[in-house]
């Protein structure tokens, strides 16, 4: 058990672990740019420690400032929540190379996860079926508007490394691919530090549904059965249903088989989420 972790992360996502920990007796340490100096966060952590300008590209995603401000505290692991490097598999070996726990899956796995791009690789060897696409690093605009125009109107415009509901944007047609590309792009520089996009279909009124997934380190996975999380505003999730209304038995148990074999094939040793995006019958 630590006796104190740092949490990389800000707001919401800060408060909820700061108050788990409280109940487990750990001591918290939280890092909060100038635009969270007055955060409910930072005033309900143990300790505090600033990391710099409100841009994440200048705080929360410096990873050299996350390991200073852990020296600085004595924290023997960090939380890094969701969003902003908790994907990152550079800073999870950089802890690891510290003598810093990273509260997460190992960094193998987080390469081949955490990247959509190389996530959507590994479920293709793994047999998982996948939203069709190009699978691959797009150059530019003009590269993005051949693939999209391959592919076939609509079509969402996505970051690998995204997450959050940033990062996305559809496609009904060529301009909106013009204007979106470099936008999207620039998002996920800001807001990821990876300005690597794909693009696949985008699936109209969809179902969105997730798999949890608990790995340990000793190649045992079993999931937890299914989240319907398809209420959403701004690609956000507003409420996630169990079991979901749309699954019979049959799909239930693909669904929970595809996401236990993508862990697997990963190495997965951690608790996560396998999403899906299931189209619905008209007919």
């Amino acid at each position: 058990m630590f006796s104190k972790i740092l949490i990389a992360n800000r707001g919401e996502i800060a408060v909820r672990i700061i108050k788990t920990c409280r109940r487990m007796g750990i001591a918290t340490v939280v890092v909060y740019s100038e635009a969270d100096a007055d955060s409910m966060a930072v005033e309900m952590a143990d300790e505090a420690v600033f990391i710099g300008p409100a841009p994440a590209s200048e705080s929360y995603l410096v990873a050299d400032k996350i390991v200073a401000a852990c020296r600085e505290t004595g924290a023997e692991a960090v939380h890094p929540g969701f969003g902003f490097l908790s994907e990152n598999a550079g800073f999870a070996r950089r802890l690891a190379e510290e003598g810093i726990v990273f509260i997460g899956p190992n960094p193998e796995a987080i390469a081949a996860m955490g990247d959509k791009i190389e996530s959507k690789k590994a479920a293709g060897r793994a047999g998982v079926s996948t939203v069709p696409g190009h699978v691959g690093e797009i150059s530019d605009t003009a590269h993005a508007v051949q693939i999209a125009e391959e592919i076939g109107y609509p079509v969402m415009i996505k970051a690998s490394a995204g997450g959050g509901g940033k990062g996305i944007r559809v496609a009904w047609s060529r301009q909106d691919v013009e204007e979106g590309f470099p936008a999207v792009q620039a998002e996920a520089k800001s807001s990821f530090g990876d300005d690597r996009i794909f693009i696949e279909k985008f699936i109209e009124s969809p179902r969105h549904i997730e798999i949890q997934v608990l790995g340990d380190k000793h190649g045992h996975v079993v999931h937890l059965f299914e989240r319907e999380c398809s209420i959403q505003r701004r690609n956000q999730k507003v409420i996630e249903e169990a079991p979901s209304p749309l699954l019979d038995e049959a799909t239930r148990k693909a669904m929970g088989d595809q996401a236990i074999a993508l862990a697997k094939a990963v190495g997965y040793d951690s608790a996560g989420t396998v999403e899906f995006v299931a189209g619905q019958d008209r007919s």
